[in-house]
């Protein structure tokens, strides 16, 4: 059995980072975490070309109008949207191709009721789920507009959705490790780069640890589908991308506090991310119960 990324998902991998350093690079990024108040405008050019590269309709047959991969395919791509800090309700429409219209083509933008919470509903043309009423309410992560859903049924996410979220996160941490490195070894105090004292080598090991942990607890959860594995990703790929956020600020010091850094944008989209689908313990829970079927 082989545990390498085939050439195919290297490549495919590879096509959804250039075409986000493209469109959506950290300039742009920054800019629109900056501007005005007020909920912020998604953009639909970008979703119409993700829609057009087959970010949304991956899983979909080829006889239906999709590019037929698999889950594994979906979670690279989901890896490189959170590297990203690509906005929008982007497991949602992923989820929906093939059975709203417009949601594998990008036209249009679906969003689902997560528990109590709603994401981007001013911008979503479709929402799955049912709810009485909703209330926008102030978002941590600038870059992802919430409301307060009322009145309707609190429904477990789905396990795809916990992944797809794992992935998300876990390219955030990879991400946060990049610009830590980066930093640690251009910026200098007394006269060295603070990438040669021993302090800043034991954040970014660390760093390193957490990426490589909830990496291969996501890719496996991928293959294997298997409702522990994805609660064990879920945790991992959760500490992943908060604790290299935070590592991260460590390391970039009072600067990473600035709109000029992208290191505040992603612990914050890393608090939002952690309660999708509910918080740690319901994710706990399941592996206590994996842990206990197994001794018993």
């Amino acid at each position: 059995m082989h545990f390498q990324l085939s050439v195919e998902q290297r490549a495919l991998r590879t096509g959804m980072r250039e075409l986000l350093a493209a469109r959506f690079p950290p300039e742009a990024l920054r800019a629109l975490a900056g501007a005005p108040t007020g909920a912020p405008a998604l953009d639909r050019g970008l979703w119409r070309e993700l829609g057009g590269a087959g970010f949304f309709a991956l899983r979909l047959p080829e006889a239906e109008g999709g590019v037929g991969l698999g889950l594994p395919e979906a979670v690279l791509l989901f890896e490189e949207a959170g590297r990203a800090l690509l906005p929008g309700p982007l497991a949602a429409t992923h989820l929906a191709a093939g059975r709203i219209p417009g949601a594998a083509s990008g036209e249009a933008v679906v969003t689902a009721v997560d528990g109590e919470l709603i994401e981007w509903l001013d911008e979503a043309d479709h929402v799955v789920g049912s709810y009485e009423s909703a209330e926008p309410i102030r978002s941590v992560d600038p870059l992802t507009p919430l409301h307060l859903a009322l009145g309707g049924p609190v429904r477990p996410a789905g396990p795809e959705v916990v992944l797809l979220t794992s992935a998300q996160q876990l390219g955030s941490a990879g991400r946060t490790l990049e610009l830590a490195v980066q930093h640690a070894r251009a910026r200098e105090q007394f006269g060295r780069p603070i990438g040669c004292f021993q302090a800043v080598k034991h954040l970014c090991a660390d760093m390193l640890l957490r990426v490589e942990m909830a990496r291969t607890a996501v890719y496996a959860a991928a293959v294997t589908g298997d409702r522990g594995e994805t609660a064990a990703a879920k945790l991992l790929a959760d500490e992943a991308a908060d604790g290299n956020a935070r590592d991260c600020l460590q390391i970039f010091g009072g600067m990473g506090f600035t709109w000029e850094a992208e290191v505040h944008l992603h612990i914050k989209r890393s608090w939002v991310l952690a309660t999708r689908c509910g918080g740690a313990g319901a994710y706990e829970e399941v592996l206590a119960e994996r842990l206990l079927d197994v001794s018993m």
